[in-house]
């Protein structure tokens, strides 16, 4: 988040980093400058304009509305406040006009949840949407710095033939796939997926909106692949479809014709390694779905941490000044 505000030139007079862990780095840099991190307290937030949470689920429930009482705009990248419904979840490029109802709180949308809503808002907006049917493939930058020190643990120990050993995740990261992203619910549905059908319906505003999710962890460090079915309401042409996709801020369409004799093996659709940094959320392999009238398949890719948290709170901000 301090990276996107400096790159984007956003208008910080002063900036005040807090962290409620003790074990935080002590400083942070700005601008060329280091800056003393202080402990978080009520009181921090005398005088703030903006705060940009991204704590946690306990951090933001102890001080983000004593932030608000304190005058203080809060963008929060927990999911503690996103079914509120006094609170609005907003993804800039899909439903800005939510944010006139914010109370002071506004809340970041999950990750995989952004890039899914971004995909879909041009073909929501011009053909309605029936049903998708969304599977992840989300890396392990997603389950924090701990998710990546494991899997830098498990590469290094499996080349030095020691055994390989796990702790953040339910299983072995390293040369396999997990279908399990958080706890799993009454439902049978993880809470990840559970986030992703609920947030997606809030943010279009419509509980009719049928969805299903399948959030499977795989050994990439960073950025998030999905691929969704999406059921249309009305008919359409798969280059209707692009010409609407390439006209969506923040979508970037990657979907080259079929490769020449010979060089069937360049890649003409997105990779999760080519979005790692980028601002944009990326679809390709665009096609009909043949086993449906009004269907079709895509493949997403985002940067998790970027687009699907930083970049977007950010990008929140901005619309608030």
């Amino acid at each position: 988040m301090i990276k996107v505000l400096e790159q984007r030139k956003f208008a910080v007079k002063t900036l005040i980093p807090l962290a409620s862990d003790k074990q935080q780095r002590r400083s942070v840099r700005f601008k060329g400058k280091a800056i003393t991190v202080k402990p978080t307290e009520d009181k921090a937030f005398n005088g703030v304009d903006l705060t940009l949470f991204a704590g946690g689920d306990s951090a933001s429930a102890e001080f983000a509305w004593e932030a608000v009482r304190r005058g203080s705009l809060v963008v929060d990248n927990s999911s503690t406040f996103r079914m509120r419904a006094d609170v609005p979840l907003i993804v800039p490029e899909v439903n800005a006009r939510h944010l006139r109802r914010h109370k002071g709180l506004i809340a970041n949308p999950n990750c995989s949840t952004i890039q899914m809503c971004i995909a879909l808002k041009p073909i929501y907006d011009k053909l309605g949407v029936v049903r998708v049917v969304v599977s992840t493939y989300q890396s392990v930058s997603g389950n924090g710095l701990q998710g990546i020190e494991e899997l830098e643990t498990q590469i290094k120990d499996y080349v030095a033939k020691r055994k390989v050993k796990t702790g953040v995740f339910p299983g072995q990261i390293l040369l396999n796939v997990l279908p399990q992203i958080d706890v799993f619910m009454k439902s049978g549905y993880t809470r990840e997926e559970e986030k992703m059908i609920f947030e997606t319906q809030k943010i279009f505003s419509d509980p009719s909106l049928a969805i299903s999710a399948t959030c499977v962890r795989v050994p990439v460090f960073y950025a998030h692949s999905e691929t969704m079915n999406v059921q249309t309401k009305k008919a359409f042409s798969i280059p209707t479809i692009k010409k609407l996709m390439a006209k969506q801020p923040g979508l970037k369409v990657v979907d080259d014709e079929a490769p020449a004799p010979g060089d069937e093996l360049r890649c003409s659709y997105p990779l999760a390694i080519d979005a790692q940094g980028t601002d944009d959320v990326f679809v390709g392999r665009i096609r009909k779905d043949t086993s449906l009238p009004y269907a079709l398949d895509m493949w997403v890719v985002a940067d998790n941490l970027r687009k699907g948290a930083a970049l977007n709170a950010v990008q929140i901000a901005e619309l608030l000044m």
